[in-house]
């Protein structure tokens, strides 16, 4: 049984992951400093698993306490990279503070991969990469664009980095590019979790139909789309889980064309903000209330992804519509107010 190190293991994603790697038979550990994170991730995965998994509460970016964690477990196969501040809107305001997070802890772990000779490594990258795409869906042959925000620029640097290193390393990595991760767990035993006011779309959503907004805003209105709002391409989280585990499985089966492929994980259709609140008010049956305000600094006009590389590629079946988001979110939204 393979041992995969999933950093940001209490985070939205990494949880979901760890959930789908432990049942496709891997053994996994976590590390997560959960500074944006709860603790109480773990307790729905052991819930969901039947499996208690150890979390190692350390701040990647020191190097020492992130290098015990190899000296403990001499036997790591695979890194599943997630841990990383993500929110567009905060890392335009706090530049400094996201180049720091986001590129010394890749740094040290990619010094641990070297240094301990782990053979998988699997990066959390994105589709703000490409930043305003000159034309959509976007493959992985699309062009990278200036960055619209300061995380989106991490994503990139942290791509650059892990190609310069793959490129000296026994390491083959991959970087996974996605898209906008919404839903829960089908059991709402874990989900999208946000300390503070939420930063992205759905959780605000399902926080003001719930009553914890008193509304939320919808950041422009003049865009040229079908109505004004921002297109994305909204998948599952439990879809992009599962190709994290496909990613992994990928690798360790020698498929991989280089040391360093690249796949979009989207569901490869594009939804305006505006669709996506019909589609909640439709499976919920509550009217949202909302505000059309001015656009916001980093948000990019309309990007969705070509996916047909990483279905093939990765044998990825993506199982959930935009009803099953919406709908798993709020069961995940309404089960958070029954357990307060």
């Amino acid at each position: 049984m393979a041992k995969i190190l999933v950093t940001g293991g209490c985070g939205y994603i990494g949880s979901h992951t760890i959930v789908d790697l432990i049942e496709n038979g891997f053994e996994v550990i976590s590390v997560d400093d959960n500074s944006s994170s709860s603790i109480k991730s773990l307790d729905g995965i052991e819930k969901i698993t039947g499996k208690k998994v150890k979390n190692y509460t350390v701040d990647l970016k020191e190097f020492e306490a992130t290098k015990n964690i190899f000296e403990e477990n001499k036997d790591i196969t695979g890194i599943i990279h997630f841990a990383a501040y993500k929110a567009v809107g905060e890392s335009v305001d706090k530049p400094l503070f996201y180049y720091e997070n986001n590129m010394f802890s890749l740094i040290n772990l990619l010094k641990c991969v070297e240094e301990y000779k782990v053979p998988y490594f699997v990066f959390s990258s994105s589709c703000t990469v490409y930043g305003n795409p000159d034309s959509i869906p976007v493959t992985e042959n699309t062009p990278t664009k200036k960055a619209e925000s300061p995380y989106g620029a991490t994503k990139q640097m942290g791509e650059v980095m892990i190609q310069d290193f793959s490129k000296v390393a026994e390491a083959n990595s991959i970087l996974l590019r996605y898209f906008n991760p919404v839903g829960a767990h089908k059991s709402a035993l874990i989900g999208e979790l946000p300390i503070g006011r939420p930063m992205n779309l759905v959780p605000a959503i399902t926080q003001t139909a719930i009553g914890k907004l008193p509304k939320m805003m919808v950041y422009g209105s003049d865009y040229p789309t079908r109505d004004g709002s921002c297109l994305r391409d909204y998948i599952h989280v439990c879809d992009i889980a599962h190709a994290h585990t496909l990613a992994l499985q990928y690798l360790i089966d020698k498929k991989n064309e280089t040391k360093c492929d690249v796949f979009n994980l989207g569901s490869g259709n594009g939804i305006t903000v505006l669709e996506a609140i019909k589609t909640f008010e439709k499976v919920s049956g509550v009217k949202l209330n909302y505000e059309i305000g001015p656009r916001r600094g980093g948000d990019v006009v309309a990007i969705y992804a070509n996916n047909e590389y990483a279905v093939k590629g990765l044998n990825w079946v993506l199982k959930n519509s935009l009803e099953d988001m919406m709908s798993t979110a709020w069961a995940w939204e309404l089960k958070l107010k029954e357990n307060q």
